[in-house]
């Protein structure tokens, strides 16, 4: 099962990262669709993904397609790797 999320103009919030982190206990997977009032550009997206992976912590990984950021949550910490 994969819960959806949207990010609006408030951008990412304490509110906001424990509503993902709440998400986890019963997922292992989250989409965050950024809205057109949280970005300018793909580049924002990114950006984005950057800092909810840095909030969330080692167990996590996210994947950009779009305007959309998945985050996936593991059971190991994920060694950085190489890039996609």
């Amino acid at each position: 099962m994969i819960k959806e999320i949207q990010l609006g103009k408030n951008g990412i919030t304490d509110n906001f990262i424990e509503t993902l982190k709440s998400y986890f206990t019963s997922v292992r997977t989250v989409k965050v669709s950024v809205l057109s009032s949280a970005r300018e550009s793909k580049a924002d997206v990114k950006k984005y993904s950057e800092e909810l992976l840095k909030k969330l912590g080692p167990y996590f990984t996210a994947r950009v397609i779009g305007f959309t950021i998945t985050l996936k949550k593991w059971r190991k910490a994920k060694v950085e790797e190489d890039s996609e």
